[in-house]
């Protein structure tokens, strides 16, 4: 499983969304809330063995799909490196 297939499934099990577009904004389309970022961020650092720093708390990284799993597979490959 890719890293964008196992974060969507994290999140359709995790906060009951059927599907939703990649580059769809977890904010604004109230996919995921302020807390449920929190639940996120646990995942991915638990899943991934990364390290979320906090000024890598940004929309940026975190408010989509694509978003989250481009970021995720940025800090991975620096860990390899």
């Amino acid at each position: 499983m890719s890293p964008k297939q196992a974060i969507r499934a994290f999140i359709q099990e995790t906060f009951l969304v059927d599907d939703f577009p990649d580059d769809a904004s977890f904010l604004r389309t109230g996919i995921i809330d302020s807390m449920g970022m929190a639940r996120l961020v646990a995942f991915l650092e638990e899943s991934f063995r990364i390290a979320v720093a906090d000024d890598e708390l940004v929309l940026e990284n975190l408010d989509s799909l694509d978003r989250v799993s481009a970021f995720v597979c940025r800090k991975v490959s620096r860990h390899a490196a």
